[in-house]
Order: structure tokens, then C-alpha cells, then sequence
């Protein structure tokens, strides 16, 4: 291990941590929690399935403690004929914020575009969420005026 903190991409042993992260993230964004089994369900699909479907880095402390996490997926854009990375999540655990640990996340995300040939990663975050936008700008990223919505349609 070396002496200082580092982004790398998240194992099977990582995923109950992981779903810890997610819950507390879900909280901090007043959001319904994670669904039961999250860690299991993760599994799936960052490992159990042949073309992996979703990608999970973490934040690692020197001595091996996750404080973060960020997941990502390949998307496409009808308007652009392309596809791009979809960061869903990026989360520190509180009191680990403010260190260079979000950079690190992110510097992993754009890594794995790169290794994808993806031209570019996107994401949302609250429009409540000051702390996040700031960390977005200071990056270079560009913020856009759109509402999310979702529509279940099935159990």
C-alpha cells in the first residue's frame, strides 16, 4: 500500500463498503434508500456478466479504508450518433471531502472513457448541491439548465 490515497477500480470485496456509500449518499441527496441487496445486485453487473454493464472506482485511504466511490456507464446520444460515459454516482463519505479525493474519482472516470474511446462523460448532480457544482466548475465541466425525470414501469 502506498502512503497516500488513491482511485482504483472497485472489487467483489468492495461492494458491501460500496452499498454502505451508496445509502449514505441516497440520504445526503433525501433520496429512497438503495434497494435490499444492493451489494449482490452490483455483482452482476460490474462482474458476473460477460460484457460488464457498469463500472465502480473507489476512494482508498493508505491504510485500505474506501471513503468514495463513482459509478459509470457507456450511454448513447441520439443527437450526437455516439456514445459517451454516464457517471450515475460519485460520493464521498462525509468528512473525507474537501482532500483531493473527488479529483482522484474523477480522474478515473475520464480514465476509463479514455480506455472505452469515449470522447466525453456526463453527469447531474442537485441543483441544491453548491459543494458539487463548484468542484464541477473548478474541473472545466460545463453545467447544463435540464430536469431528470424517471417513470417506473414495472415492479
Amino acid at each position: 500500500m502506498t502512503a497516500v490515497a488513491r482511485a482504483r477500480r472497485a472489487r467483489r470485496a468492495d461492494l458491501p463498503r460500496v452499498a454502505e456509500l451508496a445509502a449514505q449518499h441516497a440520504e445526503y441527496e433525501k433520496a429512497a434508500p438503495p434497494v435490499p441487496g444492493l451489494a449482490d445486485r452490483l455483482a452482476v453487473l460490474l462482474f458476473d456478466d460477460p460484457a460488464p454493464r457498469l463500472r465502480a472506482l473507489v476512494a482508498e485511504l493508505p491504510g485500505g479504508e474506501v471513503v468514495g466511490y463513482a459509478t459509470c456507464s457507456p450511454v448513447v446520444s441520439t443527437w450526437d450518433a455516439r456514445e459517451y460515459l454516464h457517471m450515475d454516482c460519485l460520493f464521498l463519505a462525509p468528512g473525507h471531502r474537501g482532500l483531493g479525493l473527488g479529483a482522484l474519482l474523477m480522474d478515473a472516470v475520464t480514465e476509463e472513457a479514455r480506455v472505452l474511446g469515449l470522447p466525453e462523460v456526463q453527469w447531474q448532480t442537485p441543483a441544491w448541491n453548491e459543494g458539487a457544482i463548484r468542484f464541477y466548475d473548478r474541473l472545466g465541466a460545463r453545467g447544463t439548465d435540464k430536469r431528470r425525470y424517471s417513470l417506473r414501469v414495472g415492479p
